[in-house]
């Protein structure tokens, strides 16, 4: 079991609460499901902790009362050098204790999802041809895939995750779903000063099966800039592409009574304010407010593709193949000029290889996973490949109420606060099943374990800010993601955590927590103002959620990996649909940016000689 002292240390176990003595094996039950590097660096911090103690005292965590155990954190938390990689030891802790404290009750049952012509890759054949083979079952490849079956092409669909029905999301509980449903158990990261939390789903649906439900459209500005700055003229046609996928999705703005207290009190903090506010737009017809979305929704309400994309283009013929890795993306060279696609090879989980023979090749596996998929493909020679990538760097603060506020029942993201978004900071209410916000409360041992149970009292806002493309994917066979968060991008985020403040002191909070560990907590708003004079954006605790840019397309050769109609450049017969391909970041949730997109460019391939068609010079 790992490291039980360091638990009952963190969590100021006494032995009076009986859920306290079950989160040790919960957390095991979740380091077991992250990256080895992961599980050593946790492993590696909880030796250090344990072999401290007993320089401090004599003995290790597991063998100390209660009082020494708190003397012993007392006496690292003086060490200020210390107290960030305490935060980021605590994140694990907390997601398994909260699952334990406040467990989640089952769904009610739902109706059986649309029907999904899935097959397992086990249980395909070795060999196998189509017209047109999609790298991923996102929002991209979704649509993608959507839109070549409704012209009567052959299509498969790989996925390397499983589908998971909305029936199996009610049966367990967020924490273990969270494992099954985010690419190495939701500990990607990009590599910076400061480091990042990356977190992308890995299953048919792709990351629609996680998001918040959140639709945004596409901000006229920028698709007027992905036009004329970047000459991606298919965003020209964006507008009644959107509005296609806002039927699709079902999209509407969240009806209050199931906003949630986190969401309304947001909405009153703005309106004090005389912000810009309101419900946010999101593809959840009749939604329960059980605030699950980032685990999969229970009830079947959000639309993620896999309700509401994959359904179609299986009843057009699409197929679907699970537990399927693209290896490569196979090649003609017996040919004049450039290569061409002829399908992919593909790893089973028994480790075992596929190949589906294919002269058109749509890669839709994400901003993180395409650029290494191209390299493995040979097809990695342009400069700008894998650079332009933006994240949406992001960051949450929280305010104290005097009553319940019980953020987890209701709307997981409910309001947007607009008033900052034309500085490009987008604030959204955003609450999510206890223990998994990317807020971390403050303090260790009985501090934390004091808010741990005052946690029903915050309120949670998040902002978001458009990012300079500072960002770069590395790597061929594992992603490696780095960035450096442009100066320009870290003034906003301070701004964005004085906003979020001002919002919670005008709802009426007590108290601000910043998340930040050298200023965790204000009382009044002149108090957090002086806080953050000392704080640089470096001390933030961010994550992001919103990779893009990592493949543009545009017409300069020179600086777009994939021309202005979304074709690969140095290869026949390679589209690229997925969020690697927007140009630029979108300044919002980018699902509907993504899927238009997509959208925009295999029907541009179907308007087109499809026997002819060839990507522009390399």
């Amino acid at each position: 079991m790992t490291a039980p002292g360091l638990v009952a240390a963190l969590l100021a176990d006494t032995g009076d609460e009986e859920w306290l003595a079950r989160v040790p094996r919960r957390l095991d039950t979740f380091l077991s499901a992250l990256p080895a590097p992961v599980r050593a660096g946790v492993a590696a911090a909880a030796t250090a902790v344990d072999a401290y103690a007993v320089l401090h005292s004599g003995r290790r965590l597991a063998a100390l009362t209660p009082e020494e155990r708190e003397t012993v954190l007392d006496s690292l938390a003086a060490r200020p050098g210390l107290v960030p990689a305490l935060d980021l030891l605590k994140v694990p802790v907390l997601l398994a204790a909260a699952t334990e404290r406040t467990p989640v009750p089952p769904a009610p049952a739902v109706p059986d999802d649309p029907p999904l012509d899935c097959t397992p890759a086990e249980e395909w054949p070795a060999r196998a041809s189509a017209d047109a083979v999609v790298v991923g079952s996102g929002a991209g490849g979704a649509v993608a895939a959507r839109t070549l079956a409704r012209a009567g092409l052959s299509v498969v669909v790989l996925e390397e995750g499983e589908h998971h029905t909305t029936a199996s999301f009610g049966r367990r509980a967020p924490l273990d779903r969270f494992t099954d449903l985010y690419r190495d158990g939701g500990a990607t990261a990009a590599l910076g000063n400061p480091p990042l939390l990356l977190p992308v789903g890995r299953a048919v649906g792709g990351t629609t099966v996680v998001n918040s439900g959140t639709c945004y459209r596409t901000p006229d500005h920028v698709l007027d800039r992905w036009s004329s700055r970047h000459g991606f003229h298919l965003a020209d046609g964006l507008a009644a592409r959107l509005d296609e996928i806002e039927r699709t999705l079902r999209v509407a703005t969240q009806p209050l009574d199931v906003l949630g207290t986190n969401g309304l009190l947001a909405l009153a903090g703005a309106e004090q304010l005389g912000w810009r506010a309101g419900p946010l737009r999101r593809n959840a017809p009749g939604c329960k407010g059980s605030c699950q979305c980032v685990v999969g929704c229970p009830t079947g309400a959000k639309q993620s593709v896999q309700l509401s994309v994959l359904p179609d283009a299986c009843a057009h013929g699409a197929r679907i193949v699970t537990g399927a890795r693209v290896l490569r993306i196979l090649l003609d060279h017996d040919r004049p000029g450039l290569p061409r696609a002829a399908g992919i090879r593909a790893r089973r989980t028994d480790g075992s290889e596929l190949e589906i023979l294919s002269p058109l090749v749509v890669t839709a596996a994400g901003a993180l996973q395409t650029p290494p998929l191209l390299r493995r493909s040979g097809l990695g020679g342009h400069p700008r490949l894998g650079r332009n990538l933006s994240v949406h760097p992001a960051t949450s603060v929280a305010g104290r109420f005097t009553e319940p506020v019980t953020s987890w029942e209701g709307v997981l993201q409910s309001t947007g606060v607009e008033e900052l978004h034309d500085r490009g900071i987008l604030i959204e209410a955003t609450a999510s099943p206890p223990g998994m916000s990317s807020f971390v409360l403050p303090g260790l041992g009985r501090c934390l374990r004091r808010e741990l149970e005052g946690a029903d009292r915050l309120a949670i806002l998040g902002a978001m800010i458009a990012d300079r493309p500072a960002g770069r994917v590395l790597g061929r066979d594992r992603t490696l993601v780095r960035y450096s968060l442009d100066p320009r991008d870290g003034g906003r985020l301070m701004t964005a955590v004085r906003a979020m403040g001002r919002i919670l002191f005008a709802a009426g909070a007590h108290e601000v927590l910043t998340g930040i560990p050298k200023a965790p907590r204000a009382r009044t708003l002149a108090q957090l103002d002086a806080l953050l004079t000392g704080i640089t954006p470096r001390d933030l605790h961010l994550s992001a959620f919103h990779p893009t840019g990592t493949v543009a397309a545009g017409s300069d050769p020179q600086r777009a990996p994939a021309d202005a109609e979304g074709w690969l450049r140095g290869v026949d017969g390679v589209l690229v649909a997925d969020a690697s391909v927007l140009p630029s970041c979108p300044e919002v949730n980018p699902q509907l940016s993504i899927m238009a997109a997509a959208l925009a460019v295999t029907e541009n391939y179907l308007a087109g000689d499809a026997s002819s068609r060839t990507s522009t010079a390399a």
